[in-house]
């Protein structure tokens, strides 16, 4: 109970900027959970190549993951003999393409603006400390200049400590993002080529 108070605290001396920083925190670390959710159902540890050949074996037939399920849907366009195929896997792929890419805007925004909102903060404790100069109220309890620089201090340290980890976080999910598109458009080269013997052989 006692932290809590301490927090509240904290964050009142932080001035108007603290909420907006708040909500920011709140929308970035939901957006980046989401996306975190759809790199984990992506997973999967084998090459493209290998879940291709194992189920053209029939060794699965459920998709557990984002890759599979693209394999599926890549198989069932080949087998209606659609054509030029690489068009359709385009079509087909598409929505798993915008599932990957969702929040990313949001993400980039939050981690871009939230230390500028600190820097605002700053300004705002800054100016505080100015005035409490100027009206020479150097032992203020309630605001006065210490008062002005915990603001300063506060909403920077928040600012910070919300777009650091976000932009570290969303740099590894970007990375598993570029490999999964790497993957699908791997399996759309498989398929264009397989599409292509097919209708050779005939």
């Amino acid at each position: 109970m006692e932290m809590i108070g301490e927090l509240i605290k904290y964050f009142e001396s932080g001035g108007l900027v603290v909420p907006p920083l708040i909500l920011a925190t709140l929308l970035l670390w939901y957006a980046l959970g989401y996306r975190y959710a759809v790199m984990l159902k992506a997973g999967h540890t084998n090459s493209v190549r290998r879940i291709v050949e194992t189920y053209e074996k029939g060794k699965w037939t459920e998709a557990s993951n984002i890759i599979e399920r693209a394999v599926v849907e890549a198989f069932q366009l080949r087998d209606q003999g659609v054509k030029p195929i690489r068009r359709y896997l385009d079509g087909a792929f598409a929505d798993l393409e915008r599932e990957l890419t969702r929040y990313q805007v949001l993400v980039k925004t939050i981690v871009s603006i939230t230390p500028l909102l600190g820097l605002l903060g700053t300004v705002g404790g800054m100016i505080e400390t100015f005035d409490s100069l100027r009206d020479m109220e150097l032992f203020s309890q309630t605001g006065g200049i210490a008062g002005g620089i915990s603001q300063a201090l506060i909403t920077t340290q928040f600012g910070l400590a919300v777009a650091i980890p976000g932009l570290l976080v969303n740099g590894y999910l970007n990375r598993k993002k570029l490999k999964i598109e790497m993957d699908l458009a791997q399996i759309k080269d498989l398929m264009s080529v397989q599409s292509k013997n097919i209708a050779a052989a005939n």
